[in-house]
């Protein structure tokens, strides 16, 4: 008998093995996020003691907070995988995208993802989004998908009966693979802890320096300066998401070992991105609306 964490890992290690054995040029992306960080060290398992049979993406909206970059570095370096790095920054430079005023480059990052799999000819792009994160990815099959624009249609996907999954596309069309689509927040914390896998220290609360922004604190940086009139205060923080480092916010909180982040997600009722994502608050179809647009 299998323990319910040692279940999704098996479950996630036969979408890892039927992506590679199914697809001709599958890609993992990877922010340096609690989602990613597990994806990797599922990865690892599937296809130890050989490396990772495929390359690791990161699309870097140039937001970043300097401690993921190190990280995703760290990391890549440790694997020896090969990492390709699309751009946001890059395709502003070119003029294939334009930012936003409101200095969100979420909504841009799509085209900078679509055109970087392109390029490659990645026909599969692995993501961690899980079913508990955001209600539009309840909607997500497994294999998930893409039209030739890259587009996502919930009412034209494939049946997945009995773990089987479909990954035939014709050029130009692709697949966005889930393998954490059963996983809750908990259980990723949990496999964390019991793995004990190095995570970034932002996940871990300690006392920062945080400006409160409609009701949300946001840690001042070079992307979140003060504005006038506005007051720094030290708080006892840490990040249940981590995005770009001028909208994603911080959360109250005494967790700072592995061991107490699993306790305190145990007792949350609302989902990290509704606690923490500014860009989140747009509307209440925004993250649907991007992934329609290609979003992963």
């Amino acid at each position: 008998m299998l323990s319910h964490l040692r279940y999704l890992e098996a479950e996630s290690i036969h979408i890892f093995r039927e992506v590679a054995a199914e697809m001709e040029r599958p890609c993992l992306l990877f922010s340096g996020g609690k989602d990613s960080i597990v994806m990797l060290n599922v990865a690892r398992k599937a296809f130890a003691p050989a490396r990772i049979p495929f390359p690791v993406m990161h699309v870097d909206t140039g937001l970043n907070f300097p401690e993921i970059i190190a990280y995703r570095d760290r990391w890549i370096e440790r694997l020896g995988l090969q990492l390709v790095v699309a751009s946001v920054q890059d395709a502003i430079d070119r003029g294939i995208v334009r930012e936003e005023p409101n200095g969100s480059r979420n909504r841009i990052q799509t085209q900078v993802l679509l055109e970087a799999a392109e390029r490659n000819k990645f026909d599969a792009l692995l993501g961690g989004g899980r079913r508990d994160e955001e209600k539009s990815r309840a909607k997500e099959r497994v294999f998930s998908f893409r039209d030739e624009f890259g587009q996502w249609d919930p009412k034209n996907q494939r049946p997945e009966i009995w773990n089987l999954y479909n990954g035939r596309v014709f050029p130009g069309q692709s697949i966005r693979v889930f393998p954490l689509s059963n996983w809750t927040e908990l259980d990723v914390w949990t496999y964390i802890l019991t793995e004990e896998i190095e995570i970034p220290d932002l996940y871990l609360a300690a006392d920062r320096e945080v400006v409160e922004r409609d009701g949300m604190l946001y840690s001042v940086n070079e992307f979140v300066p003060l504005q006038p009139g506005e007051t720094a205060h030290i708080r006892r923080v840490r990040y249940r998401t981590i995005g770009d480092a001028n909208l994603t916010a911080a959360v109250e909180s005494d967790a700072d070992t592995l061991q107490r982040i699993v306790e305190e997600t145990a007792a949350v009722r609302i989902t990290e991105r509704g606690a923490t994502r500014g860009d989140d608050k747009v509307s209440e179809a925004a993250m649907e609306d991007r992934k329609r647009e290609g979003y992963f």
